[in-house]
């Protein structure tokens, strides 16, 4: 890409064409280079089975061509028409107490179903065929937000692909038994026509069953992404391929699994602009999609100008909110920056959601904003390309998540988001960028890597982490990691097991506090506070931190640090106060030799630094409530208000944002 590509999702099928006219001239206006079109067109291009009308379609492609608007022409199978569920109601999804859900909303599909394939394969031929070579073409991107709606289908049909599945992965039926341990609960199989979905069932179901399960389902919906890709492979060889992953709460796709099949990874994104750190969640899932792609530049594919319409109680973006975020995004590595919607529709259920064009229509707060935001991107085509470079990895892995949160565990509070968010904030306060890699990554080139919780922990990745600590890495780990091995099978000798002589020391019990509990700890003779759990932890030659300070574990190790080879491990046995965690956390980067962006910032300034082709771009966002100074390491240019003039020091206003070129690392 040579530029930083701005625009929405644009959806014309809701509009008249004098309408589309004016589209064209407010994208101008804007300064929008790509729009993500045809996402939901499927029933207005095949409005009867096999009958198509694209004319209609065709006069919206030429005109984005005209204007020079780029299309990331979507395949049109994010939402089945009607018929085609009327037709064949075998394709609607069934929910895991055996509801089937029907048609009227989107996603009303089973993703293993053969006929929803066939008939979305056969569309996308359609599609890929009429628009290649098209000049408005520039990108494919295949469904929508898949697994949003439609997390797993417990129907027949999966159950059949279930099987299938388990087939490919086991080879036997015994071996299948072992690694689900059936001979729990008279559990035993003696045919693969014997395994069902867990479906809801009079107690806990099977817990490697359901974590299969979650494989599985994942697997099914990469399955109808790779039968439309395979179509744009042939029909459009050349033209890259992207999806749209969802935020943080997509933990329905592993996305490690997805996006070697893709070209470019893409993001959408809704922070709550009640939360007032919503920030540092969206960082964590720019950071963590980021790093699928090995730091290659991603898509922001969608956010909200404003306000959306989905949650409980849906607050609009402040003044300079939106500018705010976006810029973050680009910061931790975004090529493009793009919404949903481009023009607000007047009906529907998405009629309240903000658009770069409300119904107010051009003399609204939220277009003047978006107009001023496509102008300022367009005027650093510079940063395209340029890369995020980071020194610390945290390690995040779909597979554990999948079986922490599984039923008949010590504690219900352990929620792996959580645990992220938890150790990644104070990293984020202290200015120090982050990858959020899978355990399988090579670490070697990491001063410091940082495991929230891994509760599922293969040979594999524990030998990962072994080496990584022998060979002079920095390493720390939070409790409830290396527990069970890759079916969930707890490992035997004392917890962590893969993990107790890299850390020194042996986990005896687990002590999970109660609701809303907390227990004291004391850091170097200095009083804290804990939360959500608690342990029972013996010493092999690991030297103590902290020690819990009252209860039963009264004086026993709360935090651990222990050598390993050339390198160290840390442990934590609970989860400290934030402060606490923040204060552990910087001493343990600086011991680390990891250094933030830029040191003593104000509170509230975020420092990411990309590196490109001219130098290093440094981006400064103020997401505090108050105009504050920063001086600079070194005069630069502040390339969004003055880019010939250095200067030395840079006044940042609430929600203000500077991209500074020099060398800053």
């Amino acid at each position: 890409m040579d530029r930083l590509y701005y625009g929405g999702d644009y959806n014309p099928e809701h509009w008249s064409p004098e309408v589309w006219d004016e589209d064209l001239k407010l994208m101008a206006e804007a300064s929008v280079s790509m729009v993500t079109v045809g996402i939901f067109s499927w029933a207005q291009v095949e409005p009867r089975p096999g009958e198509y009308d694209f004319g209609w379609f065709d006069t919206v492609m030429d005109k984005l061509a005209a204007g020079g608007v780029d299309a990331c022409l979507a395949t049109m199978t994010a939402s089945p028409p009607p018929w085609l569920s009327q037709r064949h109601p075998e394709i609607l999804p069934v929910r895991v107490d055996g509801t089937r859900l029907s048609a009227g909303a989107r996603q009303q599909f089973c993703p293993s179903s053969p006929v929803y394939r066939e008939h979305a394969a056969r569309l996308v031929e359609q599609v890929a065929t009429r628009y290649a070579g098209h000049p408005a073409l520039k990108m494919w991107h295949i469904g929508n937000e898949f697994g949003c709606h439609i997390r797993a289908c417990y129907c027949d049909v999966s159950a059949a692909a279930f099987r299938d599945w388990l087939r490919d992965r086991y080879q036997s039926i015994e071996a299948l038994n072992a690694a689900w341990s059936t001979t729990f609960w008279s559990q035993r199989y003696g045919d693969w026509a014997e395994i069902e979905p867990p479906r809801v069932a009079p107690t806990f179901p099977n817990p490697a069953q359901q974590l299969d399960y979650h494989r599985f389902s994942s697997d099914a919906s990469l399955g109808c992404y790779l039968t439309e890709r395979e179509v744009l492979s042939r029909v459009t060889p050349g033209v890259p391929v992207t999806t749209n992953f969802v935020g943080l709460v997509q933990k329905a796709l592993d996305w490690h699994s997805w996006t070697p099949h893709e070209d470019v990874v893409s993001l959408d994104s809704y922070p709550d602009p009640y939360d007032p750190r919503g920030h540092v969640e969206a960082a964590f899932a720019y950071d963590l999609v980021r790093s699928t792609k090995d730091g290659q530049p991603w898509l922001l594919l969608e956010q909200a100008p404003s306000a959306v319409n989905w949650r409980t109680r849906n607050s609009p973006k402040p003044p300079g909110a939106m500018r705010l975020g976006s810029w973050q995004a680009v910061a931790r590595g975004a090529a493009a920056v793009l919404f949903f919607q481009w023009r607000q529709t007047a009906g529907g259920a998405e009629k309240f959601h903000s658009a770069m064009v409300p119904h107010g229509g051009r003399d609204t707060r939220a277009y003047r904003e978006v107009a001023d935001l496509g102008r300022e991107l367009a005027s650093v085509p510079q940063l395209a390309g340029s890369r995020v470079k980071a020194d610390v990895a945290i390690l995040h892995d779909w597979n554990s998540w999948w079986a922490l949160e599984l039923d008949s565990h010590p504690s219900d509070d352990l929620r792996q988001l959580d645990a992220h968010l938890a150790h990644y904030a104070p990293l984020f306060d202290a200015n120090v960028t982050c990858d959020v890699v899978r355990p399988t990554r090579e670490l070697s080139g990491y001063k410091l890597v940082v495991v929230p919780n891994l509760y599922l922990m293969d040979a594999g990745v524990a030998e990962n982490l072994r080496s990584y600590v022998a060979g002079g890495g920095h390493l720390v780990v939070s409790f409830f990691s290396g527990i069970v091995d890759e079916n969930d099978r707890a490992y035997l000798g004392g917890y962590p097991a893969p993990l107790r002589d890299v850390l020194g020391l042996k986990v005896d019990e687990f002590w999970p506090l109660p609701e809303g509990g907390s227990i004291g700890l004391s850091v170097d003779g200095t009083g804290a506070s804990a939360t959500i759990w608690s342990e029972w932890v013996e010493t092999e030659g690991a030297s103590v931190v902290a020690t819990f300070g009252d209860g039963e574990l009264a004086g026993r190790p709360g935090v651990t640090r222990n050598t390993f080879g050339d390198g160290v491990a840390w442990y934590l046995a609970t989860r400290p106060d934030a402060a606490t965690l923040r204060a552990l956390l910087d001493r343990i980067t600086a011991e680390a030799g990891v250094s933030p962006v830029l040191p003593g910032l104000p509170e509230g300034v975020q420092a990411v630094v990309r590196h490109g082709a001219e130098g290093q771009y440094l981006f400064l966002l103020n997401h505090g409530a108050e105009a504050v100074t920063v001086t600079l390491p070194s005069p630069a240019p502040d390339l969004l208000t003055d880019p010939g003039r250095p200067t030395e020091a840079v006044l940042l206003a609430p929600r203000g944002v500077a991209v500074l070129l020099g060398s800053f690392t």
